[in-house]
């Protein structure tokens, strides 16, 4: 769990709730619902502006956070898989939802790495050496508009800007 306030330009205070799942991630966690719930808690108290960074692998895991957090946070984004879904809404509750924002890098690739030794990895089922590749990059994410006195997203629109063009 990571948390920071930061002051948009206008000067409001938005809040930055970094948290992981669990499902299909190889280390031990406390539960993501219940450490959010407890650290949103705290950050209500300072600001009605949540973001959320939901790194799990799961689309079901983000899926089921996002309908957790409805109505007590701005925003829930989840990150981890590379690839940006299409599923950018409102919830009923006001909260901004994306099951992963996408990856910002190259994205003639497979999730960032050269495609050759990645296509050979599936093929033979050895380990190998993967090379980030170079071309191709860009820039993934969520503009979000929020209402500063409520922290109810009232706009979600997914992001996708190729960095190589002029």
């Amino acid at each position: 769990v990571g948390a920071a306030i930061f002051s948009a330009r206008n000067g409001a205070s938005v809040a930055v709730l970094s948290l992981l799942g669990r499902t299909y991630m190889k280390m031990a966690l406390d539960c993501p619902f219940r450490t959010g719930q407890c650290a949103v808690e705290k950050l209500q108290k300072k600001t009605p502006i949540i973001l959320i960074d939901f790194h799990a692998e799961a689309t079901s895991e983000k899926i089921a956070f996002g309908h957790y957090m409805d109505g007590k946070v701005s925003a829930v984004l989840g990150t981890h898989t590379h690839v940006q879904t299409a599923d950018n809404g409102i919830l009923p509750g006001g909260t901004a939802y994306m099951t992963d924002v996408g990856m910002t890098g190259p994205h003639d690739s497979v999730i960032g790495a050269k495609k050759d030794p990645a296509i050979r990895r599936f093929v033979n089922q050895m380990p190998v050496r993967f090379e980030p590749a170079t071309n191709d990059i860009k820039l993934c994410g969520a503009l979000i508009d929020v209402d500063e006195c409520s922290g109810r997203a009232q706009h979600i629109e997914r992001l996708c800007l190729d960095l190589e063009e002029g």
